[in-house]
């Protein structure tokens, strides 16, 4: 991509993903052998924009980026053939939207979804001003020209009414049945100058097209139609295009999809997949009312929406009714979209009805993400993330119902593997750190893996065996509520977690095990900077699974999807947990708008040196807490000094200290204040550096300490020093965060410190889990009630049992080591 960059900035010919011969959108002319003239398109734009041709909104959308987009196109398209993968969608130059008349008719059947209209308007008009060919096959002729007659015929009977009664009151009026053409013949001409003003909106020129059936068996008329298209492209303009509904013949009953070259078209799910093929469109979007292809009528109960449909799959299908409007059922859009798929055209079929994604259905599509059935011809050799969240969750279940030794073994048995086989995984590590050479150092010894962290690792695992004796199923509280009446509250697992960490291989079998001694089935989503470590860790935590028959627990996600996708699977997945940078977690809790997430947005942590700090506990603590691991969430980012210290030989020792080991020091606003000539002032208290830098600020008491820590705080871990334990006392109560320490570094907030064995992460939030969660973390409860016959009205105001509530001993099993 940047290569086609500088090739089209420098005039030289493309590569060889570019055609031979290239229209610009934009101009009126050919753009021969790869080569362009810069400044005369940008001219041209110029004075097209001046003179108000077609509304053009040229300059402030002409970028370099939309630019290398249109010139761009893959070398499957090159090659006649469909998109493999979703993710090739973005490359996608010519693409057609088809509008089903559930799309676009309102639910009366009588009338225009002029909120939905408008938001697909909108999103073709900014990807058409992005550089793209687009082109729209629309239904709604009938349901305009229905809205418009039945108007006419109830005002001309009022009329006629009023004319003939002597009476005021008019008689009831009923409307006659109103034939289709008709309707068509009055609603088309509506229908286009509704499309024309929305498009004017964006500056976008429209044209519209009716066909018939004819139109495609008759070469000339085939050839003229494709010749009056690609004209239209070239002038940037988008064609709506429509069945001539007014004169087209009624279907043939028994008239199907016959192959490449003839296809009849019976609806507009069969005229956009004529059309898509024969103008080489790279995608088809055919929006409808249901969300994609179900593998049963999507109202059944176990109906499953289908991501990617494969032509082999189409005896797998059952299919329900057809559409509430138009002419096309589900059955015909899968015909016409394996029809399209077949001629070089990648199809999407989604739902443009649903009015929390319709704003953005379209350009969704076009970015690659999940959205909708995704035909190709691509089938990959393993199993879908959602077939794998099927069998991590089957297996999960498996997993929870063992004994707690059989689960310390199965971990004990993979904390051994990790020594035995550390060759292979050092072997694969070493190809990955290869691979990864320019990386920064800090992910580089995130991703680094040495016989001596094994070694850690294994001994970690341990620790979780011997912890989860007494995890899974453990009773939490007992109450006799009546007479053979017994009340329990158990710890049950989660179930199914997705782990998200970028390049850290260690996380792999930290999260496994904890996943395994909770009972909770595990999708691990690694870094591609570790994804040979990650594929050697998995395969071994799988052998290790296995011995009690539970391999499929534990899934390695290592397909093309994005997390942004598998923040989608709501159904599918109960918890997240992102392990990785701030940015990391924020974007995948913006990402999963269903799916709880446990993680922490920053790691803004402050460590205070109060009045009666010692010098030998502040310095250690201020250097261990910023420079021993800067990279990490819980590396201290402010330090708060307490005003009396300034200028005294503590204060001195500190900068000293921070000064040789290179930490860039930045003044709060007070701190620069009492200063003549300070360090370079903080840009924002709310900063987590995550480097040897930090920010210095000055504070009259510990009460404004911790004023300070809430108002610019991220709830992390904060730290005080100081030999007064009522001062002491006082931050460690009032202070709200979910590590608070007294005269301890902060890098103490760590799952191995706290002896939890590992940590699946650090969470700031206020539910559930906080600090290092480890295996309480992974656990939830549920209540059991036992009884002998009792019903609820036993208990009514006037019931005669009474409640008694008798709080009985919880006896916790022994722990077997």
């Amino acid at each position: 991509m940047l290569l086609q960059r500088l090739s089209l900035c420098a005039g030289l010919p493309l590569g060889p993903r570019i055609k031979s011969t290239i229209i610009c959108p934009r101009l009126a002319k050919p753009l021969t052998q790869g080569k362009w003239d810069w400044q005369t398109c940008i001219h041209s734009h110029t004075h097209t924009h001046n003179t108000g041709l077609h509304r053009y909104r040229y300059l402030c959308r002409i970028h370099l980026e939309n630019i290398t987009c249109i010139l761009s196109v893959s070398l499957a398209r090159a090659n006649g053939n469909s998109f493999a993968h979703r993710g090739e969608l973005r490359q996608a130059k010519r693409i057609v939207v088809k509008l089903g008349s559930a799309v676009v008719t309102r639910g009366d059947e009588c009338g225009l979804a002029l909120g939905r209209l408008a938001s697909v308007v909108e999103q073709v008009a900014m990807l058409q001003n992005q550089g793209r060919e687009m082109m729209i096959v629309t239904s709604g002729a009938v349901a305009f020209g229905k809205q418009r007659l039945r108007h006419e015929i109830l005002l001309s009977q009022s009329v006629r009414q009023a004319l003939h009664s002597g009476q005021n009151q008019l008689k009831d009026m009923s409307v006659p049945v109103l034939e289709a053409r008709a309707c068509a013949a009055a609603g088309q001409s509506g229908l286009m100058a509704l499309y024309e003003a929305m498009f004017t909106q964006y500056s976008t020129c429209t044209a519209q097209v009716l066909v018939t059936n004819l139109d495609f068996h008759d070469d000339q008329k085939r050839q003229n139609l494709n010749s009056t298209l690609q004209e239209l492209l070239r002038m940037n303009i988008v064609p709506i295009i429509n069945t001539n509904d007014a004169v087209v013949p009624p279907p043939e009953p028994n008239s199907d999809l016959q192959g490449v070259n003839v296809i009849s078209i019976k609806d507009n799910d069969s005229l956009a997949a004529r059309l898509a093929v024969e103008m080489k469109a790279d995608l088809l979007i055919a929006l409808s009312d249901v969300e994609g292809l179900y593998d049963s009528p999507p109202g059944s109960d176990d109906a499953k929406l289908i991501d990617i449909f494969y032509p082999g799959d189409q005896q797998s299908i059952t299919y329900g009714t057809k559409s509430r409007v138009g002419l096309g059922g589900m059955e015909a859009k899968v015909k016409a979209a394996l029809w399209a798929l077949q001629g070089g055209t990648s199809v999407v079929i989604a739902n443009g009805t649903h009015p929390k994604v319709t704003g953005h259905v379209i350009t969704d599509i076009v970015e690659g993400k999940k959205v909708g059935t995704f035909f190709s011809e691509v089938k990959p050799a393993g199993p879908t993330v959602e077939q794998q969240t099927e069998m991590a969750r089957n297996s999960g279940r498996t997993l929870a119902a063992l004994h707690p030794d059989q689960r310390g073994v199965i971990i004990c048995h993979l904390a051994d593997l990790l020594v035995e086989k550390k060759e292979e995984i050092l072997a694969a590590n070493k190809t990955d750190m290869d691979l990864a050479a320019n990386l920064s150092s800090a992910l580089l010894n995130r991703l680094s893996l040495s016989p001596a962290k094994l070694n850690s690792l294994a001994i970690g695992l341990r620790q979780i065996a011997v912890a989860s004796q007494d995890s899974v199923g453990r009773v939490l509280r007992r109450t006799r509520v009546a007479h053979n009446l017994e009340l329990e509250q158990i710890t049950v697992p989660i179930g199914v977690l997705l782990v998200i960490f970028e390049a850290r291989p260690d996380c792999l079998p930290q999260v496994s095990a904890l996943a395994i001694a909770s009972g909770n089935a595990l999708l691990a989503k690694g870094g591609k900077e570790a994804a040979n470590t990650n594929r050697v860790l998995h395969e071994l935590t799988q052998e290790a699974l296995d011995i009690h028959g539970v391999k499929e627990a534990v899934q390695l996600v290592n397909t093309r999807e994005e997390v942004e996708d598998l923040c989608r699977l709501d159904k599918m997945i109960d918890l997240i947990i992102p392990r990785g940078s701030s940015q990391l977690v924020r974007n995948i809790q913006r990402a999963a708008k269903s799916i709880p997430v446990l993680g922490h947005s920053e790691g803004i942590c402050h460590v205070y040196v109060d009045s009666e700090a010692t010098i030998d506990k502040v310095i250690k603590i201020v250097r261990d807490s910023k420079c021993d691991y800067p990279a990490a969430c819980n590396a201290m980012e402010t330090l708060l000094v307490h005003r009396d210290i300034l200028r005294t030989t503590l204060f001195d020792q500190i900068i000293d200290m921070l000064r040789t080991e290179r930490v860039k020091i930045h003044a709060g606003p007070r701190f620069a204040s009492y200063l003549t000539f300070s360090p370079s002032e903080v840009k924002s208290l709310r900063t987590e550096y995550g480097d040897l830098e930090c920010c210095i600020e000055v504070v009259d008491s510990m009460q404004e300490a911790i004023d300070h820590i809430h108002r610019y705080g991220s709830s992390h871990t904060d730290v005080i020093v100081t030999e007064n334990e009522d001062t002491a006392e006082q931050f460690l109560q009032q202070l709200d965060s979910a590590c608070v320490f007294w005269n301890t570094s902060s890098r103490f907030a760590d799952g191995y410190r706290f002896g939890l064995g590992a940590e699946v992460g650090i969470s700031t939030a206020r539910i559930h889990a906080r600090g290092p969660v480890g295996l309480e973390g992974l656990l939830t409860t549920k209540w059991v009630l036992r009884g002998d016959g009792h019903t609820a009205a036993d208990f009514s105001e006037h019931g005669t049992l009474k409640y008694l509530h008798e709080n009985l001993p919880v006896t916790q099993p022994q722990n077997c080591c």
